[in-house]
């Protein structure tokens, strides 16, 4: 893999909520290094990626990514068992970067701050898959596989890492049909409009402060207010402009208003999991006007009704998943939205793998 030229470092309730100073200078140093761990890993052959994970991850890293995939301990394991096989595949694999930002999470429900430091980033990985990977087979066409990856640090070491790349859009890519034609726009994954989302440089407090507290309001607030009748009681006018982007994942596509949000996304969910609930997050952060949250478990619920093409199996499920906000003024514009599907499908006995 080789990194795009732009992606280059030079070297609850309102009143429960407090928000964290960002760190700045702690913040910089992070994307720094995780910018030279991707270069690292980007440049190396698949016979030196454990040497070059090694030089940039703690020895204790532990890689949560999709399903299939366990919890990987350690660099060499996260080498010999995903980076590798991925380049062996797709030799000619590049990373193209559409948002990369830092900061210190806030991600808990009772809106008391973990304290965490986290970087984050988005984009493609683009590249001709010349052998099968996982079981997904080969194909003559480019590739453009979307990719989220979340890197803790501590003291300066990238110490966990939670990683997704969307299977379903792969699969749908290859016309292999695993789940319904999306109700929403299928290969509508694009940048941030009119702003660039790769922050390198260090980036105003206030504006970070104003886009964590609206993301806090947004998943604590709305999403959890729910009452199992009315989309109205989330209140999403609150958050959404009219005309939000949603993008989410293979099996579902793209929403390009609020009104295709409800009708293409949020219905579906709600009738397939209405006790659906979002817990504490493994991470919610937020530089200038871009959020990032990720969580595995982040939701939890009961699959109950009918979605997406499967009847409800009465099954208990969490999701695994990732978002990216983008806001303009005091609403989000766009958002981009990962769902480990393959996984949440499995609690439901539905093996799409297969």
């Amino acid at each position: 893999m080789s990194v795009c030229a732009d992606t280059d470092v030079p070297m609850f309730p309102t009143a429960q909520r407090r928000i964290e100073p960002m760190g700045a200078k702690e913040n910089q140093k992070n994307k720094a290094a995780a910018m030279a761990y991707w270069q690292a890993v980007d440049g190396a052959d698949p016979q030196t990626l454990a040497k070059a994970a090694a030089a940039h991850l703690s020895a204790a890293h532990r890689w949560s990514g999709p399903a299939p995939f366990p919890m990987l301990e350690g660099p060499h394991a996260l080498a010999e068992e995903f980076l590798a096989p991925l380049r062996r595949a797709i030799p000619d694999l590049r990373r193209e970067t559409h948002m990369f930002f830092g900061g210190r999470s806030n991600g808990r429900l009772d809106g008391s701050g973990d304290g965490r430091m986290w970087v984050c980033g988005t984009g493609y990985l683009t590249g001709h898959a010349r052998s099968p990977f996982i079981g997904i087979p080969a194909g003559q066409r480019t590739l453009r596989l979307r990719w989220a990856e979340f890197l803790r640090f501590e003291d300066g070491e990238i110490v966990e890492t939670q990683m997704l790349i969307d299977f379903i859009d792969w699969f749908e890519q290859l016309g292999l049909a695993v789940l319904p034609r999306s109700t929403g726009a299928p290969f509508v994954y694009p940048a941030p409009t009119a702003y660039d989302g790769v922050l390198l440089d260090r980036q105003e407090k206030a504006e970070g402060k104003a886009s964590l507290r609206l993301g806090r309001d947004l998943i604590f607030g709305g999403l959890n207010a729910f009452d199992s009748s009315d989309l109205a009681s989330m209140g999403m006018r609150r958050f959404f402009h009219d005309n939000i982007k949603w993008y989410g994942p293979g099996g579902i596509g793209a929403c390009l208003s609020l009104q295709e949000f409800e009708d293409f996304h949020q219905k579906p969910w709600l009738v397939a999991f209405p006790d659906r609930r979002v817990q504490d997050l493994d991470s919610l952060f937020a530089e200038d006007r871009l959020v990032g949250s990720s969580a595995w478990a982040g939701v939890r619920a009961t699959h109950s009704g009918p979605y997406l093409g499967h009847a409800a199996s009465g099954k208990p499920i969490v999701v695994n998943g990732i978002d990216f906000w983008f806001r303009t003024g005091d609403r989000f514009t766009e958002n981009w939205v990962y769902v480990d599907m393959v996984h949440l499908f499995a609690q439901m006995g539905v093996d799409l793998m297969e």
